[in-house]
């Protein structure tokens, strides 16, 4: 059996190597423009800068996935099909893609180019998984965060596509590819600009009380006291008065975590072939941590099955770094 890989996010060159420093047998990038779902000021890659991160990469034998996983709107493909073009010219080991079109014009002017389906195309059916395999010929579809494991074992015996799921990190709760909730405070969604919330909308501000206030838009999110720990502020992690007794709560998901280790060994037997680790716009010290943790885990699977556990300092070192400090094994145990 192909032992999983471990996929890190890196936003950045000191990210990347931070990535493989820590034993990733491959990262994802973007480049710096909307044609990637992490387009934030001052992160992701010009062609240049990824230039010289790809030849420490290459020393070490590990690989990169390119990330244009966005949606062109009209008037705008080219700039998509030019990222996929750099991502080819680069010597990208895979490109990750969301669009019909944009897969169409890598499949057919690169047919030996490695496509991988972005989480963004929203898949969650054998049965589109092989739609996308018969007609664009991906190789790896990363899996929205919507399935149980059992979901996931039965989708991968009916498809010779490699599966790639999110095992670290941010847990989206709207359906992927096709959220908007953002947009209708900002007027900019990630499916089209790269970013739900872009941090030219954000706004923190000191309250005399010692807390903060978060503003996206200059539309309240959120009010935190002196001790609670402040989530990056989107629409879905903003607290909302409740109609019943007008107190504001987390309607519709409190800033938490996904983490599988718990879990690793029922995915690895289900047959997943990746576990992807969430967290482009996160620090080199977060990707550093989230990496090591991952290999770890996966390699004592593979050292001892039988004997694999959740180490605690797996679980300190995690919950130090998440996102609200809280965790959540998502859906893939849902009964």
């Amino acid at each position: 059996m192909k032992k999983a890989e471990v996929i890190a996010p890196t936003g950045n060159a000191a990210s990347l190597r931070a990535a493989v420093d820590a034993g990733a047998d491959a990262v994802y990038l973007g480049f710096n423009d909307a044609t990637n779902a992490r387009n934030f000021e001052g992160l992701n890659f010009t062609p240049d800068e990824l230039a010289d991160s790809i030849k420490y990469l290459k020393s070490r034998g590990r690989k990169f996935f390119v990330a244009i996983n966005t949606f062109p709107q009209a008037g705008t493909y080219h700039k998509w099909y030019k990222a996929v073009d750099r991502s080819v010219e680069l010597g990208a080991d895979a490109i990750i893609i969301a669009n019909l079109g944009v897969l169409r014009y890598a499949r057919e002017r690169y047919p030996d180019a490695n496509l991988h389906l972005s989480t963004q195309a929203s898949a969650s059916n054998y049965e589109s998984i092989n739609f996308y395999r018969r007609h664009f010929g991906i190789r790896r579809v990363v899996l929205p965060r919507v399935l149980t494991v059992p979901e996931i074992k039965e989708l991968i015996e009916r498809t010779e596509v490699e599966v790639e799921v999110f095992a670290l990190g941010g847990l989206c709760i709207n359906v992927e590819g096709r959220c908007y909730l953002s947009s209708f405070v900002t007027g900019a969604s990630t499916n089209t600009e790269g970013a739900c919330s872009p941090s030219r909308f954000v706004r923190f501000n000191a309250e005399p009380d010692g807390g903060m206030s978060i503003r996206l838009n200059n539309v309240l999110l959120n009010r935190l006291s002196a001790t609670e720990t402040s989530p990056y502020p989107t629409c879905c992690k903003g607290r909302y008065l409740m109609p019943d007794d007008g107190a504001a709560a987390y309607a519709f998901e409190e800033p938490e975590s996904l983490n599988v280790l718990p879990i690793v060994p029922g995915l690895i037997e289900a047959g997943v072939a990746a576990f992807k680790i969430e967290g482009r716009q996160r620090t080199k010290t977060y990707v550093s941590a989230m990496t090591n943790v991952m290999r770890e885990a996966v390699d004592s699977y593979y050292r001892n099955p039988a004997a694999y556990t959740v180490r605690p300092e797996w679980s300190a070192k995690v919950v130090a770094t998440f996102e609200g400090t809280k965790e959540t094994v998502g859906p893939y145990l849902v009964k």
